[in-house]
């Protein structure tokens, strides 16, 4: 039986031991940082104050989703998006095609118009769509009309038009 002092040479095991003891120093001291950053943090969560509750009218304020959005709320902006989306889909099936698509479903796998988008009813708007092989109209009316779901309509022209008081049309002020 070999003892273990005897095979290692003269002060290589006291050089082994103070490694130990120095790999032990920096676990620890590892360790002790990560407890207290877990404790920092328990102690800030547990003071922050509570988040406060806004008023309805602060949480209905509609954040344009990027310069120059002309939407009044997050209805008009998912309709004006759809809207954009069958316009380019659109363009692109008479680039394709020499026409324009009769139906919503032949715009399916056009641009990224996909085939849940031929579903009318689109949240607070119902879609309108009437096609023909050399012109098209699409519509966006709001199930409630007012100053935050106003209606929308765009034709081949591409430009999509806005009413606040009535269904719009080729007559209605021109948005972005």
């Amino acid at each position: 039986m070999q003892n273990w002092e005897s095979d290692r040479p003269f002060g290589m095991k006291w050089a082994s031991l103070a490694f130990d003891k120095s790999c032990l120093r920096a676990r620890l001291l590892v360790i002790g940082v990560i407890a207290a950053a877990a404790l920092l943090a328990a102690q800030t969560a547990a003071s922050a104050p509570a988040p406060e509750q806004s008023s309805p009218a602060a949480s209905d304020t509609y954040q344009p989703k990027f310069p120059g959005d002309p939407a009044r709320s997050n209805s008009e902006a998912a309709a004006l998006g759809y809207m954009r989306t069958v316009l380019r889909a659109q363009r692109e099936f008479n680039k394709k095609n020499g026409h324009f698509a009769t139906s919503p479903g032949e715009l399916v796998h056009t641009g990224s118009f996909t085939k849940r988008m031929v579903n009318t009813d689109r949240g607070d708007y119902t879609v309108g769509f009437e096609g023909k092989k050399d012109s098209f109209a699409l519509t966006m009316t709001p199930k409630q009309l007012d100053a935050q779901h106003r209606s929308f309509y765009a034709d081949d022209d591409g430009k999509i038009h806005a009413d606040e008081e009535k269904p719009a049309d080729a007559e209605s002020q021109v948005v972005k």
